[in-house]
């Protein structure tokens, strides 16, 4: 690894330095998203914390009925049956993979926010123990 030049002073950064830290980009911004809302105290309503995971399970619910569906045509004498019998298992696989995803999801993000509502509270108390 080399070391960029520096001035005498100190002061003046190399142009790759000056460039990564003016840039932004998408993981700059993803990040900056995140640690603002780390810092602020605004409440969240249920849908905005629960929106993702209940996406997903009514995405996989649906595929998964479809495949249901797929699957009971592949039993009636249709003229495409080898489709059917290939097409269904594979939606129902995939409905039920989503769906369980987002059934899993749910618990894992309640956790979180009782670890995140815990650590707030000790981090009042020891402002609050700390700054007197």
């Amino acid at each position: 690894m080399e070391i960029p030049p520096k001035s005498p002073d100190g002061s003046e950064k190399s142009p790759q330095s000056k460039e990564l830290l003016t840039s932004n980009t998408a993981s700059t911004l993803c990040i900056s998203s995140r640690s603002e809302s780390v810092w602020t105290s605004t409440s969240r309503s249920k849908w905005d914390i629960y929106h993702k995971p209940v996406i997903v399970v009514s995405v996989g619910a649906a595929v998964f009925l479809f495949g249901i569906v797929i699957t009971s045509l592949s039993c009636i004498q249709i003229k495409n049956k080898n489709v059917y019998k290939m097409c269904g298992p594979a939606f129902l696989s995939l409905g039920l993979m989503l769906l369980v995803c987002g059934l899993v999801w749910i618990p894992i993000i309640r956790k979180k926010q009782k670890q995140r509502q815990k650590s707030q509270f000790l981090q009042s108390l020891k402002s609050f123990f700390f700054n007197r």
